[in-house]
């Protein structure tokens, strides 16, 4: 068989209840490769099969954190973090992706993939950090504020350039191969001093295809040497707009580049350890940012900067409506004050919002098939959006229509047929009274 993991006694750390909760995920993850490669698989299998392994890796990690408490393990917050970043942000990205596919082979093969490798560097690394045979990887990350900084300038970067939204799914990539990808590495510094920041990127071949690629009107399902000098191109501006962003580092000058072989990229991880390791789903495909900067920690990367920053950002609006007329009006009227992004319809207005939590949503509330109403409906049921505020842009004002909308638990409506300077006026007024 193609795909299977085999145990092998590196993998054994000496704790008898954590090597042989080990070896269990291993045979669960061997088992949903064989049941991925047989033909007549049904989905409700492979569902069940995907949700036991979810529910067993998640009460590994409960007893291994109850297990380092014990011991007084002194990498327990580190340790814990890992595994609430693989919680919390990997598994349901793979799990978005395995629905957005449905359950694909391709879609199963990507999970697995993703998790064996994630299981192994864990097993490697961290959980021998345990037994005291290694230092954790993740000893020298950044502070949580400061990652969560960066995360955001990259996120922005990616949509300004490049036109993906993209989520981060993991705050400790380390390395593991998520499909056919360009590895692509550069240095940073300054003559007269050591500092330097050594920076890995790593992006599917179908992000590349899909943005540059397609702005190019490539045909080919393949990258060529045009495409990948395009995309240095592209990743060197991604880098250096990022460093704009670090006062203290944005005169360095770059003193290296050059594309890598997997191999050599993941021996890099091997060697070295990380202070930023990120991993983003764009919903193209994944794409990974790395730094490699000793001194980081001692110093940190201007957390105040970027809390400033962050005051000045604009307030992001998403607009929905099924009118292309509409859409760009609203976008052409708010975009000097706002971030405005705009849709046409109820569903992707919930995978933009899924994507990225606007500030305001400007709601359509005639829409075909998936109408305002279903729309808000839809975010009031679940937790993570019921607080987005919503305003109905509608184009009647008599009373039954008045009411039935406000009776929708929105935040208000407008009247598609105002002014722009009062429609503005009046989105204005409710961020004024919202800040107060």
């Amino acid at each position: 068989m193609e795909n299977q993991l085999v145990w092998k006694d590196v993998f054994n750390i000496g704790i008898k209840i954590i090597d042989d909760e080990h070896q269990r995920l291993f045979m669960i993850i061997n088992k949903l490769f064989a049941l991925k490669e047989e033909e007549k698989r049904s989905r409700k299998v492979c569902q069940e099969g995907i949700k036991y392994f979810k529910e067993h890796a998640l009460k590994h990690f409960e007893a291994e954190e109850r297990y380092m408490e014990l011991i007084a393990y002194e990498g327990i917050d580190v340790h814990k973090r890992l595994h609430r970043d693989f919680r919390e942000n990997s598994l349901p990205a793979l799990e978005r992706e395995l629905e957005r596919e449905d359950y694909s082979p391709a879609a199963v093969d990507h999970f697995l993939a993703v998790c064996a490798g994630w299981l192994i560097g864990h097993t490697l690394t961290e959980d021998k950090a345990i037994a005291g045979e290694k230092r954790s990887r993740w000893a020298e990350l950044l502070p949580e504020e400061e990652l969560k900084a960066m995360k955001k300038v990259i996120i922005k970067l990616l949509e300004d350039m490049f036109r993906l939204k993209a989520q981060v799914i993991s705050d400790s990539y380390s390395g593991e191969e998520f499909g056919e990808s360009v590895y692509y590495r550069l240095v940073y510094g300054r003559k007269e001093d050591d500092e330097k920041w050594e920076i890995l990127l790593a992006l599917e071949d179908r992000i590349l295809l899909s943005t540059i690629g397609k702005l190019m009107g490539t045909k080919s399902d393949k990258l060529d040497i045009i495409l990948l000098n395009a995309a240095r191109y592209m990743e060197c501006q991604l880098v250096r707009r990022v460093m704009e962003h670090y006062p203290s580092i944005s005169s360095y000058e770059m003193m290296e580049e050059d594309f890598l072989t997997y191999e050599q990229f993941r021996e890099i991880f091997e060697k070295k350890q990380p202070q930023v390791s990120l991993l983003f789903d764009t919903n193209e495909g994944y794409f990974s940012y790395c730094v490699i900067a000793p001194h980081l920690p001692e110093g940190g990367i201007g957390e105040k900067y970027f809390i400033e920053k962050e005051k000045q950002e604009k307030k992001k609006i998403l607009v929905v409506d099924d009118s292309s007329t509409t859409r760009l009006g609203m976008e052409l009227l708010l975009a000097e004050n706002y971030d405005v992004s705009e849709v046409s319809s109820g569903a992707a207005a919930i995978r933009a919002i899924t994507l990225e939590r606007p500030d305001l949503v400007l709601l359509d509330y005639e829409m075909p098939v998936c109408d305002g109403r279903h729309v808000l409906e839809m975010l009031r049921a679940e937790k993570e959006f019921s607080d987005i505020p919503v305003i109905f842009l509608t184009s009647r004002d008599d009373q039954e229509s008045v009411k039935n909308v406000l009776s929708l638990n929105a935040d208000g409506y407008l009247l598609k047929y105002l002014k722009p300077a009062d429609i503005k006026k009046r989105i204005d007024g409710y961020f004024s009274r919202k800040e107060a």
